[in-house]
């Protein structure tokens, strides 16, 4: 019996820093204060990043994060470390959606949209009640911009009151607003 639980243990910890080492990429390094999110240096992300100040805006509204570049790859990588990226997801495939203009490309997307994030059993369903998932299933009979609107409000409100606060509170985030004025380099 303490072979079988040494064996555990041990096979325990292996799958604990496997995650941990997944996960790790998401976490800012502490010897590379300037690298991006994903700590990797990615000179495109590098330019967007924001001052402290700039960052505690995102603390007024999830609005103002998501229309920062920088704000929104922040907050997908922390919903990447809770398992719920798929409301992002869904919320920017309704933001790209409502700007097509072929009514034959509306009803394509429409139905990806729908198969990918909406049908039970989808394979980045997202957390919808029974009516708004009803509801968005009629609007594909006839699709028009608004189709998704309800089920991207429900999301998005999801994100608010759930997601959002728990960023705030984050490490992620709150690196990003106490981190130190670095002298420009020479």
């Amino acid at each position: 019996m303490y072979h079988t639980m040494v064996d555990f243990s041990e096979k325990y910890l292996e799958r604990a820093k496997d995650m941990k080492n997944r996960l790790g990429i998401f976490r800012r390094r502490n010897d590379s204060p300037g690298g991006n999110v994903a700590g990797k240096t990615d000179k495109g992300m590098k330019s967007l990043k924001p001052t402290s100040e700039e960052a505690l805006k995102w603390g007024e509204s999830l609005e103002k994060l998501l229309l920062h570049k920088y704000g929104l790859a922040v907050f997908r990588a922390f919903l990447r470390t809770e398992f719920s990226e798929e409301n992002l997801e869904f919320w920017l495939a309704c933001e790209d959606f409502k700007k097509v203009k072929s009514q034959s490309k509306m009803a394509s997307k429409a139905k990806k949209i729908f198969a990918e994030y909406i049908a039970i059993q989808a394979c980045k369903e997202v957390n919808l009640d029974s009516y708004t998932r009803e509801h968005t299933k009629d609007n594909l009979q006839n699709v028009t911009r608004g189709c998704f609107d309800l089920a991207q409000k429900r999301i998005y409100g999801l994100m608010e009151k759930d997601s959002y606060p728990r960023f705030l509170r984050s490490e992620l985030y709150l690196d990003l607003i106490n981190q130190k004025k670095l002298s420009p380099p020479l």
